[in-house]
């Protein structure tokens, strides 16, 4: 058996169905996405099964790739197709990004990750996602609505988008039934010791991505709040987002189409070589 076949025969996160988001009905009616919506599942989030790639039915990949599993700085790259059973194209140049200040993990979203049965520890020796551990987390995750500190998204967006205001708040609190969710406190009844207020963190949240990790739902402790924002500059890790320069983001934003199924796809480059041809990547 290869190192990819165990990944997937030890751990594919089954269920009898996707599940659609308010978020993504929302989309689909023409209705703003509310903080009250947020508070509910974020994103289309597809647990996989078994024999299923990572990436069938998107036609957007957002491709980060670092030197190794503590490197802070990397490389994304954007690439598109017209339709499932076409060739991944290249789309601009590759950006520079930072992940985490303490490097990657593996995490979990819509591919299997490298964990063992129990679901605690990476079956090469590999670090997985945990809260506060400063690691952007590896693997292949939905991406649900954009942010800023603007009151509209700019025209011709189409991802769903969110005005960060005061309130708004993202859970980081692991006995919380709301951990890992970004929401208005003033929607529901608190019940988190613990959180990020979104606006008061400098300009890095002026504009970002909400990351499907670890939801649908939450493990307590297997990471929250995790975005695609703006950076500080090479070699300025994160708390577990990856994030690059504003125009960059500015322009990869106003690329994503929801209908398109865009996914992210981050983990090093050695791990991405092993599992590119058996995911089917670009």
């Amino acid at each position: 058996m290869t190192a990819s076949s165990k990944y997937f025969r030890y751990s594919w996160r089954m269920t009898k169905r996707a599940m659609l988001s308010p978020i993504l009905v929302g989309v689909l009616l023409g209705v703003t996405p509310t903080p009250a919506m947020l508070a509910q599942k974020q994103g289309q989030l597809t647990h996989l099964q078994p024999g299923s790639l990572p990436t069938q039915g998107s036609k957007q990949l957002l491709i980060v790739r670092t030197s190794g599993w503590n490197a802070v700085d990397g490389k994304l790259q954007r690439y598109q197709r017209a339709s499932a059973d076409q060739r991944w194209v290249k789309v601009g140049d590759a950006v520079p990004v930072v992940v985490g200040k303490s490097g990657m993990a593996w995490g979990l979203g819509v591919a299997p990750s490298a964990t063992d049965k129990n679901g605690h520890t990476s079956l090469h020796g590999e670090p997985m996602k945990r809260e506060g551990d400063g690691r952007s987390p590896a693997g292949v995750f939905a991406l649900g609505t954009s942010f800023g500190y603007a009151a509209s998204a700019p025209g011709g967006w189409k991802m769903p988008y969110l005005e960060l205001t005061p309130s708004i708040e993202c859970v980081d609190d692991l006995a919380s039934n709301f951990y890992n969710q970004t929401l208005d406190r003033g929607s529901v009844s608190p019940d988190w010791k613990s959180s990020e207020h979104m606006r008061s963190a400098d300009e890095f949240y002026r504009l970002g991505v909400i990351v499907q990790h670890n939801a649908a739902p939450a493990r307590p402790g297997g990471g929250s709040c995790i975005f695609l924002h703006i950076w500080g500059g090479k070699g300025q890790g994160t708390a577990g987002c990856t994030a690059m320069a504003e125009s960059q983001l500015e322009a990869l934003v106003g690329w994503l189409d929801p209908t398109n199924q865009p996914l992210l796809v981050q983990m090093p480059r050695n791990d991405y070589r092993r599992l590119k041809k058996e995911w089917q990547l670009p």
